[in-house]
């Protein structure tokens, strides 16, 4: 259970002048120890605090051991739209789980729980985003671009990534709650994990939902084709398997509207996140198939050029 957290964690972030050194003020309260970077990251429209928490499993890589690597990051253009619109907006819930997780595992180790594998949480704490046109609704902007974002947050130490992101303005995830993508690698969009569907039926204590993905949806930003929004985009910066986790609703929902984060659906996406990362780092949750992945790619190549901006560039 990450109520606690998320409580607290949304009276950090809905702030006018949240920064990252609050957050990570906030997040030392739990373990004053804890491996937390903080930095000032700029971009074409402003600039942004990027934050990363890195939790050492018990046999992870960091002490030498052999289990996994997982990333969970929280998508997000910014936590408000100041002085457009006043307080957290939905756009904010990608940071909100992200930053509620590292609170949950930073006090699970102060508990003696510690998870197999190392955990590196990231996320950005921008109070302040532009908007931005998009059909069906408008988007929340971001001061940074996505390629910058991706830079920060992805990184060859990971073996799996869970993008955590709102997905509420659009008219194919008709649901309250959260639903999961197919996983991506290397340009293919894969079968959907049973392993990742068997914890969300855990988790949720219901049928898993799984939303649908295009081409389009795992390309980069930047070459002007339509994108569900930018929950897949760490795929395109990586070779590891990527999965989203979409917060979503049953109606189409501004991201930058405010008064639209549902506690109890973050806090379960959330939850379900913590599980596939003590699985993952067991060696008990797969993403993918890697003998049919390396099968499909013989028989039908690379498909890499996907995480490019295409010809053109």
């Amino acid at each position: 259970m990450l109520m606690k957290q998320i409580i607290e964690v949304y009276d950090v972030l809905d702030d006018a002048n949240v920064t990252g050194k609050k957050v990570e003020e906030y997040l030392r309260s739990i373990k004053p120890d804890a491996d937390i970077n903080v930095y000032e990251l700029r971009g074409p429209q402003g600039s942004t605090d990027m934050i990363k928490v890195h939790i050492p499993g018990r046999n992870g890589k960091s002490r030498g051991g052999s289990a996994p690597t997982i990333g969970l990051l929280g998508r997000l253009g910014g936590l408000g739209a100041r002085p457009e619109r006043i307080g957290f907006v939905s756009d904010g819930d990608g940071a909100l789980a992200a930053v509620a997780l590292a609170a949950k595992l930073l006090d699970m180790q102060n508990k003696g729980d510690l998870l197999e594998g190392d955990v590196l949480v990231s996320t950005h704490i921008c109070p302040d985003a532009p908007t931005q046109p998009h059909e069906p609704v408008p988007f929340m902007g971001s001061p940074v671009e996505m390629s910058q974002v991706n830079k920060e947050e992805v990184s060859d130490e990971l073996d799996a990534i869970l993008s955590v992101d709102t997905t509420k303005g659009n008219r194919v995830i008709n649901t309250r709650g959260f639903a999961i993508s197919p996983t991506v690698k290397e340009g293919y969009i894969l079968r959907t994990s049973e392993d990742l569907l068997d914890l969300m039926q855990i988790t949720t204590g219901r049928l898993p939902y799984v939303f649908p993905l295009t081409t389009q949806d795992i390309t980069p930003y930047g070459n002007d084709i339509y994108h569900l929004n930018s929950v897949l985009q760490p795929c395109t910066a990586t070779d590891a398997p990527v999965v989203g986790v979409a917060i979503t609703a049953e109606v189409m929902v501004p991201g930058c509207a405010t008064g639209a984060t549902h506690a109890a659906d973050v806090e379960e996406a959330a939850r379900f996140m913590l599980e596939v990362a003590k699985a993952f780092g067991r060696g008990q949750c797969r993403f993918y198939d890697r003998e049919e992945y390396d099968r499909i790619v013989k028989l039908y190549g690379s498909m890499k050029h996907l995480q490019t901006l295409g010809m053109e560039s």
